[in-house]
């Protein structure tokens, strides 16, 4: 079976930093320390999590 994106159950707000850890077998404060950095360097980081929160289904 084919791994799927998804937002993920276990998460703190919307599980969408911990869904995208599952998917890549990693510790999901790694992600949301990502998400952190994109924001503060560019800009974009809470325009990129918000379009996951749209669009990645609920596990």
């Amino acid at each position: 079976m084919a791994k799927q994106l998804k937002k993920s159950s276990n998460g703190l707000l919307t599980g969408v930093a911990a869904g995208i850890a599952e998917y890549f077998n990693m510790d999901p404060t790694i992600v949301r320390i990502l998400f952190a950095l994109v924001t503060v360097m560019g800009g974009c980081g809470v325009l990129i999590y918000l379009l996951c929160w749209l669009i990645m289904p609920k596990q």
